[in-house]
């Protein structure tokens, strides 16, 4: 594929996603298509219920839609892995739970003319969780987060977001995509402090439908708490 008018790259990190993987690209197509043109970047952690593998042979023939499997495994260096092989002039990343909705990929995408980043957030007017438990603890903490970092955004653990490439090209780094969800704060308080122009717009999460959550509520709490004293003590 040439890069010829191709406007949005969507990537996808997963492992052990099979039952998901098709019915969200499937979703990513039916809201694209025919809107504007787009590649879907599936980075597979060589999953043991062989996600990159069913998904490579569902869509073998289909240029705009590229899997890579790789013997590495970490939700951020996946999600690395996944803007460096970008090709289209703007970058979306998404979970593959369907926590993330594909159908306010357009709305992010038009959001693009005047903002650098946009983020989708379960805290502003119109967002929020099924997990009433969950949207309240979270709350508080991105509270906290927010007002610690003196950051824009409402949601700093979202992980759903749309993007210039050229905007974060330079962000792009190992130093800010490691370990798990804690990149995103990492990238979001070096995306505000280079000046990027940041929005967010409401999304809702839903139940996960089909798999297991890799997600571990104390290890993420210790992991995320880490970060924001690293960031405050090289401010």
């Amino acid at each position: 594929m040439r890069n010829d008018g191709l406007k949005l790259s969507v990537v996808l990190p997963t492992y052990n996603e099979a039952d998901n993987i098709i019915l969200l690209i499937e979703e990513i197509r039916r809201n694209l298509e025919g809107k504007i043109e787009f590649e879907i970047i599936v980075v597979d952690d060589n999953s043991p219920d062989k996600t990159g593998i069913k998904t490579e042979k569902k869509y073998i023939k289909k240029r705009n839609i590229r899997i890579f499997v790789r013997k590495e495994k970490g939700l951020a260096t996946a999600i690395l892995h996944g803007l460096r092989k970008a090709r289209g002039k703007f970058v979306c990343v998404m979970d593959t739970d369907f926590n993330h909705d594909p159908k306010v990929l357009m709305k992010m995408y038009k959001k693009l003319s005047k903002y650098d980043l946009i983020v989708g957030s379960r805290y502003v007017s119109g967002g929020g969780m099924e997990n009433r438990l969950r949207n309240y603890l979270s709350l508080i903490y991105n509270r906290l987060i927010q007002f610690i970092l003196a950051l824009p955004t409402r949601d700093n653990l979202s992980g759903f977001f749309m993007s210039r490439k050229d905007a974060i090209e330079e962000l792009l780094t190992e130093k800010i995509f490691r370990g798990y969800g804690d990149y995103f704060i990492r990238l979001v308080y070096a995306g505000n402090n280079k000046g990027l122009l940041i929005t967010e717009i409401p999304v809702y999460y839903k139940n996960r439908i089909h798999g297991v959550s890799k997600s571990k509520f104390f290890t993420m709490f210790l992991d995320y708490s880490r970060t924001v004293i690293e960031l405050i003590l090289t401010r």
